[in-house]
Parts: C-alpha cells; sequence; structure tokens
C-alpha cells in the first residue's frame, strides 16, 4: 500500500532560476532566501527520505473540462518560458515519469465524482511551477519519478478537494511512496509594470498591499501551528487577496492530506518574501506519526 510520506507548499518564483549576480543585484546585495530555503529543504527531505516519486500539483497549469495527470515515461526537453523568456531560457530537463501511479489516480476519478485523464503525450507543455522546483529538487537524482498535476479553471473548492481525495486514493493503491508539492504563492497582485521595478527586492514591505501581507502572515502562523481547518475554512476571506490560482494547488493537497482532519504543523524554509507584490513561502509538512490525520 502506498502513502504520502511528505508534503509541501512551495514557492516557484522566477527569481530563484535567476543566476546569482542577478539575484543580489534585484535584491539590495543580498540573497534571496527562498533560495537557500529550497537548498536546505532538498538537503533535509529530498537527499534523504526514502520516496519514490515527485507529484507536483502546478498552479501555472489551467485545465479546463477535467483534470489532467502526466502519464510519460520520461519527460526531457529544453524549456523556455512565453511568460518570461529572458530569464527563464532554455532550461534543460530530463526525469521518469510515473504512468502507473498517473493511471492509478485517474482511476478514483468516478469513485469522487470529478474527471481526472492521464495524458502521455510527449508535447504536452510543461510550466516553470513544476520545472524551478525539479531544478532545486530533483536535478541530480535520475531515479526519482516526476508528475504533475494542473488546476482546473472551471472547477471551485469542493473540485480541487476531490481531485486530492482522488490523488490520496491513487497512491494508496500502489507501492509507491510520494511527496507531493502544492507548487504556488500564497497573495498574488502584481505591481503595476511602470512600478515594479521599484519593488523586486524580497522585503515583505514590498507585498502589494497590508492587508494581503497580513493575511499571508496569519495562514503561515496556523500551517506552522498545523491549522489547516482554519486555513480551510477562512478561504472566502482569503480570496478577496488574490491567492495564486485561488490556492487550488493547496486545497488539492489538504484534499489528499485528510482536509480539515489533517494537523500536520509546517516546518518554514527560507523566509517569507515578496516577489514583485505576490507572498511566497516555502512551508513543509512531514508526515505525523500515525498518519496525516493521527491527531484529528
Amino acid at each position: 500500500m502506498g502513502e504520502i510520506v511528505g508534503a509541501g507548499l512551495l514557492a516557484h518564483v522566477p527569481t530563484i532560476v535567476l543566476p546569482l549576480e542577478d539575484r543580489l543585484d534585484i535584491n539590495e546585495g543580498k540573497e534571496i532566501s527562498l533560495v537557500t530555503g529550497l537548498q536546505q529543504l532538498r538537503e533535509d527531505v529530498f537527499e534523504t527520505l526514502d520516496y519514490d516519486t515527485v507529484v507536483v500539483l502546478d498552479s501555472h497549469w489551467a485545465t479546463t473540462v477535467e483534470f489532467v495527470v502526466t502519464a510519460q515515461n520520461r519527460r526531457a526537453g529544453l524549456f523556455t518560458s512565453e511568460e518570461l523568456p529572458r530569464g527563464m531560457c532554455r532550461m534543460p530537463y530530463d526525469f521518469p515519469g510515473d504512468p502507473e501511479l498517473a493511471q492509478a489516480i485517474a482511476s478514483f476519478a468516478d469513485k469522487h465524482d470529478t474527471w481526472i485523464t492521464p495524458i502521455d503525450d510527449d508535447y504536452l507543455p510543461i510550466y516553470y511551477a513544476t520545472l524551478n522546483l525539479w531544478k532545486f529538487l530533483g536535478e541530480g537524482l535520475p531515479d526519482k519519478r516526476w508528475i504533475t498535476i494542473g488546476v482546473c479553471q472551471t472547477g471551485d473548492m469542493e473540485d480541487h478537494l476531490r481531485l486530492g481525495r482522488a490523488l490520496a486514493d491513487g497512491i494508496a493503491a500502489t507501492d509507491r511512496k510520494v511527496l507531493v508539492i502544492a507548487s504556488g504563492a500564497m497573495s498574488h497582485t502584481f505591481w503595476p509594470l511602470r512600478e515594479l521595478r521599484s519593488h523586486e527586492a524580497s522585503d515583505p514591505v514590498h507585498i502589494r498591499t497590508p492587508e494581503a501581507r497580513d493575511a499571508d502572515y496569519e495562514r503561515i502562523a496556523w500551517f506552522i501551528q498545523g491549522r489547516h481547518d482554519k486555513v480551510l475554512q477562512t478561504m472566502p476571506d482569503f480570496w478577496k487577496h488574490k491567492p495564486e490560482a485561488k490556492f487550488f494547488h493547496y486545497i488539492m493537497l489538504a484534499g489528499a492530506l485528510g482536509e480539515e482532519r489533517c494537523t500536520a504543523p509546517a516546518r518554514q524554509y527560507g523566509e517569507y518574501e515578496n516577489a514583485i507584490g505576490t507572498g511566497q513561502a516555502h512551508l513543509w509538512f512531514d508526515r505525523p506519526q500515525g498518519g496525516w490525520t493521527a491527531n484529528a
């Protein structure tokens, strides 16, 4: 029986893959702690924990009539971002997929009254919400499989919880030990173009509004306390601050971890930081002894 052995809500912002000189230039001569946080997370978890597959819940990949899970045997190529081609240009990637797990996840769609399709097309685009994290956490670990699931732009909170439930069932139906990553930001409103170059530093003073910054801090505190119930119960309040992809990347993760019954506390890697107005943080949830809802 498979299981989720670790999970995270991680930031994928383009600045983390810029050359060091460029990172220091936009951040007042200081390293971005989101970079050192991922480096430490790799050392603590991705290079030491016993796992087979990483599942990325990708806030940049928006499907329309169903959820899609990647099912290729291998994904390899060069990636240039259509959004930021100057900063993410011809980035090489090469990693094994997990068709068996993808098929298992999709097989639980009917049970949870949703739609999930595994796609093995080699020409299926890849997004930097997956790739930037693989560059830090997966590159150089050739035996670890990576697959991705997108958000569904026509789905609501309940639909994304159902995807998470199917994900957990699909993992349990296999022999896989899995790490699940919700890849995306917290509050997510950019500064206007003519202003944003004055707000590139990572100091949270540059978050687009004080109210959004406070909302992010509140949820980070809840995550550290293991209060997933509070995060889920207050989603209508958080939506006022426009979290990335309506926070559906995290909501899918919550569905896989037991939703409001999950009490796993977060360990934060790096600081809470700004990215041209948006709120970014790395939060990692270790599997509690006895399971994700052991203390509920």
